[in-house]
């Protein structure tokens, strides 16, 4: 990590959460939420480029350095609104910023929808409703989750001999990144076990979500975002194909080059990011 990063932790009633503290004391107080299965590095190289920021990066529940929830529970997106709300009042910002990125942009936009006094501004990284509407056969998709929740005991994290295969895995997963932004990554996701190195996520993440919003759902609760809002899009992205829905969407856009981490992948990309916030965030 880069000088300047400090290192934070707080006890919440139900949890402990990890993250990291960047820029001035005194600067515009920035809540920052990562992607499904990342953690707080994944805004590294974006942070040290925001003007006038004081930007904390948490560790969502379940990812990074945090805690897990209890036996038997699992974590949809409100908890996560909910332990973002909990983190402000302990810092005593009664009024503050999102930036989220993927799956932490889908819970900054329902929580600015819900809660709009506390969210001033809102950053949304390639990430603005679930990526897929309600299935067909939504009996059969809360089966399936019920079966994996049962059956979880006996799962089993993967197993890597060093922290370079572990790197490795993770820059060509399913959501590839570049191997220098995998091991930004690995430094906060990954724990030593005998014989090597795993995960330190929580396994039940890639569980079935048992019930999902429909599409209709998803879009009326980002409608009611009031705070000014700033949707940044990659064009090698997740979002590509959502045109017609993000017309809907009476936030401000840009469009850049890069894939779904384009803020992280490379020092190129963090600065095309950090160059747009930084102009959303300017006074007029």
């Amino acid at each position: 990590m880069s000088v300047g990063f400090e290192e934070w932790r707080t006890h919440l009633p139900h949890i402990e959460l990890a993250g990291w503290l960047h820029g001035p004391q005194d600067g515009e107080p920035v809540i920052a939420l990562h992607g499904w299965l990342d953690n707080a590095n994944t805004f590294a190289r974006l942070a040290p480029r925001l003007a006038g920021m004081r930007v904390l990066a948490l560790d969502l529940a379940g990812h990074g350095m945090s805690g897990h929830h209890p036996a038997g529970g699992l974590y949809p997106h409100w908890e996560y609104a909910r332990d973002v709300l909990q983190v402000a009042e302990q810092l005593g910002w009664k009024r503050f910023s999102l930036v989220g990125h993927s799956m932490g942009a889908i819970v900054a936009a329902q929580l600015a929808a819900a809660m709009p006094e506390y969210v001033q501004r809102l950053v949304l990284i390639e990430g603005v409703v679930p990526p897929e509407s309600a299935p067909a056969h939504p009996a059969q998709r809360l089966g399936k989750a019920l079966r994996e929740q049962l059956a979880h005991h006996a799962r089993r994290k993967p197993l890597y001999a060093s922290v370079d295969q572990a790197v490795r895995a993770r820059s060509l997963s399913g959501l590839p990144v570049t191997e220098s932004a995998a091991r930004l990554l690995v430094e906060r996701g990954l724990q030593p076990l005998d014989g090597g190195f795993t995960w330190r996520s929580d396994n039940r993440l890639t569980l079935t979500t048992p019930v999902r919003l429909e599409r209709e759902q998803a879009l009326e609760i980002v409608l009611r975002i009031e705070c000014p809002t700033l949707l940044v899009l990659a064009e090698g992205g997740l979002l590509a194909g959502m045109g017609g829905l993000l017309e809907r969407l009476p936030f401000e856009r840009v469009r850049l080059p890069g894939g779904h981490h384009l803020h992280l992948d490379d020092d190129e990309g963090a600065g095309l990011v950090a160059a747009c916030i930084n102009r959303f965030f300017a006074p007029p």
